[in-house]
């Protein structure tokens, strides 16, 4: 069986009690972690800084070495298949870093020699989309046109697996929205995506699922959809009157911010009947409803943190 034929396999990345003690170390920096990422699914890996995210990617790759539990790529062992599984592999690490007198053609050209099957077409296309700048020596870019950089070198031979550690950074909002149709694209081909970032609009855009890391452990598994179903609501309400605060204050789910004698911010999840119920009794000018946003519920996982990277 080849080891690129995504479509054979139910789950394209399996983790199982996967654990990683640095020597002289006094705790894991990757604790018991257990995940899986389907076929065409984005899998969106989230933590302070800290929490392990940086080295569960390394022991994936087989960059550093598990101190117990085992992984597996497109049914590939992690330690022992290591170098057949980077062949359907595209990554970019957090800390993307490259030979400075390189121009972007020469390599892209080097890592194109590294991958089976580039197609020079689609470098092109990612060149244009990304409004690389390849003629120029990558020392001599910023940090966001190295990035691009980055960026292509992990899609250019359209992997089946994607691993992307904060791949956006430095990145422009422009930039950013032409790495979120990549990211689509390579989910319409069938390709797995495991990505770490620090952006949640970023998580909440582009992921099917999140895992969510703290001390090494992963604390909490949710797809977006159920993560919205929980996530508070907020709407901004302008009252003829006087804003009648200690009534919303009632409500169930609900927290009232930003209070001014006829305006206040609520902030609610669940049921909203009871909330338009009280409303009716009162004159309201304008009601305006915000985006879910589910900034909020992934900040009250993180906590504090220590541990390794």
């Amino acid at each position: 069986m080849s080891s690129t034929d995504i479509g054979a396999f139910d789950k394209a990345i399996v983790i199982s009690n996967l654990s990683k003690q640095y020597s002289g170390a006094k705790k894991l920096s990757l604790d018991s972690l257990s995940l899986q990422v389907a076929p065409g699914e984005v899998y969106g890996f989230l933590g302070p800084n800290g929490a392990g995210k940086s080295t569960a990617i390394r022991v994936l790759l087989n960059f550093l070495q598990p101190t117990s539990g085992s992984a597996a790529i497109l049914g590939l062992d992690i330690v022992r298949d290591s170098v057949e599984i980077k062949k359907s592999v595209g990554y970019l690490s957090g800390d993307f870093a490259v030979y400075s007198k390189l121009t972007g053609t020469q390599y892209l050209d080097y890592m194109a020699d590294l991958r089976p099957a580039v197609s020079k077409k689609y470098i092109n296309e990612l060149i244009k989309r990304l409004k690389a700048e390849p003629d120029k020596r990558m020392g001599d870019l910023s940090r966001g046109n190295r990035q691009k950089f980055g960026i292509i070198q992990a899609f250019m031979h359209q992997p089946k697996i994607l691993i992307l550690d904060e791949p956006t950074s430095g990145l422009d909002p422009l930039m950013q929205e032409q790495f979120y149709e990549l990211i689509q694209e390579a989910k319409v081909r069938g390709s797995a995506v495991f990505m770490s970032s620090h952006i949640l609009s970023e998580i909440q855009k582009t992921c099917d699922r999140v895992g969510i890391i703290r001390d090494g452990k992963l604390v909490d598994e949710s797809s977006i959809n159920d993560l919205q179903k929980e996530a508070s609501q907020t709407f901004d309400i302008t009252f003829s009157g006087p804003a009648p605060v200690s009534e919303l204050k009632k409500l169930s789910g609900g927290k009232v911010t930003n209070v001014t004698e006829t305006t206040v911010t609520l902030h609610i999840r669940g049921k909203l009947a009871p909330l338009f119920l009280l409303l009716s009794r009162h004159d309201v000018s304008k009601i305006d409803a915000r985006n879910l946003d589910l900034e909020e519920l992934f900040l009250g996982f993180y906590g504090k943190t220590g541990g390794e990277k």
